[in-house]
């Protein structure tokens, strides 16, 4: 420095940045202390008086256009691409968009609401095995469910509402549809139920009169089921019922139980889910029983407190019956895993079944179970031999009489453990000829139908049935005709029945003694008999 001047840095000649700066910083920097951007006098003079103009003020109103217009000119344009991508990931970031649809199990939930229609689809994200439905009881003023459709994922026939039955069904399936190429009803033991069966009503001692009453009895059945699709041993809780017919049951609670029971009338009569008069009763009256199976190791349980083990094999009967019939690989899942729930509840020891899973078992309880199993073997399901050969056991430890008679749980003779033993005996490959077998069929024949006890009729009408012959016409002219008379013709009981007395006659009540006599009012077709030729061949496996 000489004579007191200031010599100009560089940077300030010649307008560069200072180091350390950005372009955008400097600016900022100027435009904020009022520079034009030629730095200071050279000379080191003092300003001129008065504030210096600034392009904004020079410019009017243009000012500002104009300095972000050089602002931006001498922004590095890769910082110009950056603030725009950022933007850009910002703006898509907030845009949301609808997840895919799951493949996971829907469930149907039927709740009440004013202007709701009554299904609605709920998507579970657990997975299969934790499914734990509870039963919903509401009620409507309507009376029949609307029409669903519980086909599997490779859809059924249209109908109206289009509703999965079950994932796991094709989960399950087998790879080899054998009933599909047998054709539905041909060469198992329902082959009654469809073509067939006006040919068996006739030979085997049905009439006019008995398939009226049928029909009688099926409508007072669906008169009396929930909008749920589910059947009450308290049919007077029924929304079109209300009380108007007598004589309720007490297990308002086994809805499971008296679902299944009354699905059985129907599908013994060859109305399914897929054709018939009542497949929309029939339709809302199995997606009600797979939709309240909890799925686990041990296999589907459709096990309920107020029914224990007595509902899950009705159930289990009503769901390999209905696969058994129709072929639908939607029920193929369900049907196989109720099974499977009974393998596993035998008792490994004794063989039998009783109210909960691998109790000790009693001979009534044992007879549903082997009901379902012998069905779930005639539609090709699997059963575990050693389930059978358990059974066997069973039955030889209540037996009487070198097995004439059967007892309840220990060695006895009544009259309907003894129609259930032996039909159980039946299915387990006693041949006709059997000596205890003919004398068991001889001790029920000269006992005679019941006035009293239904399920007793029940159990030994399929034993006469099965055996045919002369004992066979004579009791079947007696409780044929006997029913037929009985059946209520007047009012809201119209096509039900009621007798006071018998087994379980007061917990299922009305509904449970209509449901036994329609069953045996069918039983000219509902199964073949069992020592046909084409029954022998389906015999349990033992080996």
């Amino acid at each position: 420095m000489a004579g007191g001047e200031m010599t100009p840095r560089p940077s300030e000649v010649s307008g560069e940045v200072p180091r350390g700066k950005s372009v955008l910083a400097a600016r900022m920097q100027k435009a904020a202390t009022g520079e034009t951007g030629i730095g200071a006098s050279p000379s080191g003079a003092a300003s001129p008086a008065g504030p210096v103009p600034t392009a904004l003020e020079e410019r009017g109103g243009g000012g500002f256009r104009h300095w972000m217009y050089e602002l931006l000119r001498q922004t590095p344009s890769w910082l110009v691409s950056t603030v725009l991508h950022a933007v850009m990931l910002l703006v898509l970031a907030l845009i949301t968009l609808p997840p895919p649809p799951s493949d996971e199990l829907r469930q149907l939930v039927v709740a009440p609401g004013e202007d709701e229609p009554l299904e609605m689809l709920e998507t579970l994200d657990e997975p299969l095995e934790e499914i734990n439905v509870e039963v919903t009881e509401a009620v409507f003023e309507t009376t029949v469910p609307r029409e669903m459709d519980i086909s599997p994922m490779d859809q059924m026939e249209a109908a109206a509402v289009s509703v999965q039955l079950s994932d796991f069904g094709l989960e399950h399936a087998p790879r080899s549809d054998v009933l599909g190429q047998i054709g539905a009803f041909s060469g198992n033991a329902f082959e009654g139920r469809g073509a067939g069966k006006a040919r068996l009503l006739a030979e085997a001692g049905g009439t006019e009169g008995s398939e009226q009453a049928v029909a009688r009895a099926l409508e007072w059945l669906a008169a009396h089921q929930f909008p749920d699709g589910s059947w009450s041993f308290n049919h007077q809780l029924a929304p079109n019922c209300r009380g108007q017919c007598r004589n309720p049951g007490e297990l308002a609670d086994a809805r499971i139980g008296a679902t299944a029971l009354a699905l059985l009338p129907f599908l013994g009569a060859g109305q399914t889910h897929r054709q018939g008069k009542y497949r929309q009763q029939v339709q809302a009256g199995l997606y009600y029983l797979v939709n309240r199976m909890k799925v686990g190791p041990e296999g589907g349980s459709l096990f309920e407190p107020g029914g224990n083990m007595y509902s899950h094999g009705l159930a289990a009967i009503a769901l390999t019956e209905a696969y058994a019939m129709t072929r639908d690989k939607g029920l193929y899942g369900p049907a196989q895993q109720a099974l499977n729930f009974i393998c596993y509840a035998q008792d490994p020891v004794g063989g039998g079944w009783r109210y909960q899973p691998r109790q000790p078992g009693d001979t009534s309880v044992v007879g549903w179970q082997l009901m379902a199993l012998k069905s779930g073997h005639m539609a090709y399901l699997r059963v575990p031999p050693i389930t059978i050969q358990r059974a066997s056991r069973f039955l030889d430890s209540v037996q009487a009489n070198d097995g004439a008679n059967y007892g309840y749980t220990d060695p006895g003779q009544g009259p309907g453990t003894t129609a259930i033993g032996l039909l159980c005996r039946m299915y387990l490959g006693w041949p006709k000829d059997h000596p205890a077998l003919e004398r068991g069929v001889r001790w029920l024949a000269e006992r005679g139908p019941s006035k009293t006890d239904m399920y007793y009729n029940y159990y030994a009408t399929q034993v006469l049935r099965h055996m045919e012959g002369d004992l066979w016409k004579k009791w079947n002219n007696e409780i044929r005709d006997w029913l037929v008379n009985t059946q209520a013709r007047e009012g809201h009981e119209r096509g039900s029945w009621w007798v006071n007395g018998g087994h379980q006659t007061d917990k299922g009540g009305r509904l449970y003694v209509t449901c036994m006599a329609t069953m045996i009012l069918e039983v000219y077709y509902r199964h073949m008999p069992i020592y046909r030729k084409q029954s022998i061949e389906e015999a349990f496996p033992l080996d």
